[in-house]
């Protein structure tokens, strides 16, 4: 493999330094970054201050990685184009009633975007990271294709789908073919001081994971009061405390006094309404989804076989999809799927292939 110039997105954890340490390893000429995407605050407790994604403690993990390693470590302040990005569009698609995957604009805006726009200003080829995730090139297509990791457990492959040909061809995920215990094994190895880090399963930028805190932080108007609407009958069986407090699938905490089980199928924005329904209303059989994005192919002319995945934790289930105009597709399962979220990806695979992906988008009538 020819020697490259290569900057790694080091976020302080033990994926994003053995990323790192396997491309310093296969010769290549390695930079780490860590982006920072949030102000600095005063706070006693360190992972606090910007967020548990770039906190001083894991600015100083990184460094650290960077220094045993021998490579060179910077940190630059991303906040404005990470605020543009990530977190104005994570605010307005609450504000809209859906419920965004902020790490999917983060991939394809940040990491592979500016990201990868200042890398090649340093004369750099690629922008690693440390996704679950791999990349092979075909040959006979001349497309770049993404495939699940080799850990089925931690496949990241859905947080990518969104990434043009050019950010696959620019982009390198030296960990998609280890599993999780080989990482930290490696890092162990290596003596990294990541090797034995806990995992955030956080919002990068939001303290504590109250993203609830966070959107009446950014806009309290989104948490007006408003009607809670049986979807049987129309009728208003009770108040609900803003629509961001609330997810399609929810049965607890709705405050209703009623005899059969009622969960939230929808959230009316226009209405500043929660609809509730039985069980039944939350399986739904198709869905529409917008920015569509396909990988393996090009926007299919006829019925696409595939299994569609609509949420990080779904198992993958049989479908036909078929194009719209232009960046919208339809889903067809084979069996209805429970809780359809409007905002989150549905992600289409052949196999561990990533076909494409796109937005669930809000079909269900109020």
């Amino acid at each position: 493999m020819a020697r490259a110039r290569i900057v790694v997105g080091m976020s302080g954890g033990v994926d994003s330094s053995v990323a790192a340490a396997l491309l310093v390893e296969q010769g290549h000429d390695v930079v780490g970054v860590t982006l920072r995407v949030w102000p600095w605050r005063a706070d006693e407790d360190p992972t606090r201050r910007f967020g548990s994604c770039c906190s001083s403690e894991s600015v100083d993990d990184a460094r650290q990685v960077a220094r045993r390693l021998g490579i060179p470590h910077y940190l630059l302040n991303t906040e404005r184009e990470f605020d543009r990005a990530v977190i104005a569009g994570f605010v307005d698609e609450y504000r809209a009633g859906r419920t965004p995957v902020p790490c999917v604009l983060c991939n394809r805006d940040v990491k592979f975007g500016s990201l990868l726009h200042r890398a090649r200003a340093w004369d750099a080829v690629a922008v690693a990271t440390g996704h679950y995730a791999r990349i092979t090139h075909d040959g006979r297509s001349g497309r770049h294709l993404l495939w699940r990791s080799a850990d089925p457990a931690k496949d990241q492959s859905d947080f990518l789908w969104p990434l043009t040909q050019d950010q696959l061809a620019a982009a390198r995920f030296p960990v998609g073919h280890l599993t999780k215990a080989e990482v930290r094994g490696a890092a162990r190895q290596l003596g990294l001081v990541t090797a034995d880090k806990p995992e955030s399963q956080e919002i990068c930028f939001v303290p504590d994971d109250d993203y609830r805190g966070f959107l009446r932080r950014r806009d309290p108007t989104m948490f007006l009061p408003g009607a809670i609407v049986d979807a049987e009958t129309g009728r208003t069986i009770g108040e609900h405390r803003g629509l961001p407090s609330y997810t399609i699938g929810q049965r607890k905490g709705l405050g209703l006094a009623t005899s059969r089980p009622l969960y939230v199928v929808d959230l009316d924005p226009e209405r500043n309404a929660v609809v509730v329904g039985t069980a039944e209303a939350l399986e739904q059989a198709r869905l529409t989804a917008d920015q569509a994005n396909f990988i393996a192919c090009d926007p299919p002319q006829a019925p696409l076989r595939v299994a569609a995945k609509i949420r990080h934790n779904h198992a993958p289930a049989p479908a036909t999809i078929r194009a719209l105009e232009p960046g919208r597709v339809e889903v067809v399962f084979d069996r209805p799927q429970r809780a359809v979220t409007p905002g989150q990806s549905v992600v289409f695979y052949d196999g561990d292939c990533v076909v494409g992906g796109g937005v669930i988008q809000r079909g269900r009538p109020g």
